[in-house]
């Protein structure tokens, strides 16, 4: 009785489990998707090899979005589209693993740390959107700080051409970024919070 009695709830459990693996490959896709399209509303400048992109406003909003793991499975996910030679990077690079490895790289590698460590702070607290705001903004200087430090092992520049070149120019860009992402966070969270109250 026992044994069939397993047997049933077994047979029950393995529908679930597998709607949740398709369900978080969904997610993880979508996700990575968002991000490679971001990565193509690029904007190049002519002082320096990084890009303008909408990038690290689609890592943000992901990690407040998803739980730590799934975000970094997403971003790790996207890592190796473009590793394999898939069109996610921004358009203004060499692809494949060379933009992986370029002067670039340290921008996209700092991905699947910044996308789980958002997350996790965001989960562990109010989900306001000033507090949002930081925590993006947070998460936006680690983008900026690998970056940066990237460049500067690939090009031996000093350290006040790396700035000029790897960080001022897109302080103005990521605080829109970062708001937006914060706001589109918050507002989310209050959705949830409205639709499980209503319930």
């Amino acid at each position: 009785m026992n044994r069939m009695a397993s047997g049933v709830v077994l047979t029950q459990d393995q529908p679930s489990t597998v709607q949740a693996g398709l369900r978080g490959a969904g997610i993880v896709i979508a996700g990575s998707a968002l991000v490679a399209l971001c990565a193509h509303v690029s904007i190049p400048l002519w002082f320096t090899p990084v890009p303008v992109t909408l990038q690290p406003f689609a890592v943000l909003l992901l990690g407040l979005l998803l739980g730590p793991r799934m975000a970094f499975a997403t971003m790790a996910a996207y890592l190796a589209e473009g590793g394999v030679g898939l069109p996610v990077f921004t358009p203004h690079g060499l692809g494949g693993v060379a933009q992986l490895l370029g002067p670039t790289g340290g921008y996209l590698l700092s991905y699947p740390v910044v996308a789980p460590l958002v997350s996790v702070l965001w989960r562990n607290g109010s989900r306001s959107f000033s507090r949002g705001v930081v925590i993006a903004g947070a998460g936006s200087l680690v983008t900026l700080a690998m970056g940066a430090l990237w460049l500067g092992f690939e090009t031996h520049a000093t350290s006040m051409t790396i700035l000029n070149h790897a960080v001022l120019p897109f302080l103005p860009g990521d605080v829109l970024k970062v708001v937006a992402a914060a706001g589109i966070a918050a507002g989310a969270a209050r959705w949830r919070k409205q639709g499980t109250a209503n319930q």
